[in-house]
């Protein structure tokens, strides 16, 4: 199926069932802002500064247990979210941040509104991702979505320029996901249980 980045951007919200997003619209969010105008099931909550919205999107995550999902334009947009990306990560909280950016063509040369938001959080962030390819949409959507909600939660960032967002691709969604090197357990480990029950109860 034939559409822009940015309406697979919203198939995507809608098929890892995201009811709620907290935004605020800014230049190079604009094209994903005009798809989720014809999305029926996303509500989306306008915040009165970008901070808010990664703060409220870690609230939705506490209380749902579902991940939270924030959206900003580029810039200080995106870096308005960092304590709140911070507070999730050491909180261990699902979030999902998607922030717009500057044309791909254009990245590395300071324009305007321009910030490198991968390289800002990736000292307290789980996992980034930057687009450069517009049919990896689909794919690294879901894999946000995965890697925020298993092993230990935490936010994950989607970092989309806004000419990838205009592009036009080929849409289909993955049932499945399969990252190397990236397989989390939360069983624990059987011997080393033993070892603990053993300890304490000699002492």
């Amino acid at each position: 199926m034939n559409m822009t980045g940015a309406q697979s951007m919203v198939r995507c919200l809608e098929e890892e069932d995201v009811s709620h997003i907290f935004g605020y619209p800014g230049a190079t969010i604009c094209p994903f802002y005009e798809a989720l105008y014809h999305s029926e099931s996303i509500q989306h909550i306008l915040v009165r500064q970008e901070q808010s919205a990664a703060h409220m999107a870690s609230g939705y995550a506490r209380i749902t247990g579902k991940a939270g999902v924030c959206v900003v334009t580029s810039g200080p947009g995106a870096t308005n979210l960092i304590t709140g990306i911070a507070t999730a990560y050491m909180d261990s909280i699902p979030l999902v941040a998607i922030t717009g950016q500057v044309q791909s063509y254009l990245l590395g040369r300071d324009i305007f509104q321009e910030v490198d938001i991968t390289g800002a959080v990736s000292p307290f962030i789980k996992h980034t991702y930057l687009i450069k390819k517009a049919e990896d949409i689909p794919r690294i959507f879901k894999e946000a979505f995965h890697i925020a909600t298993t092993g230990r939660p935490g936010p994950v960032l989607i970092d989309v320029p806004i000419d990838m967002q205009e592009a036009e691709i080929d849409f289909s969604y993955p049932e499945e996901v399969n990252i190397r090197g990236y397989k989390p357990t939360i069983n624990g480990n059987l011997k080393q249980l033993k070892k603990v029950v053993k300890t304490e109860l000699n002492q």
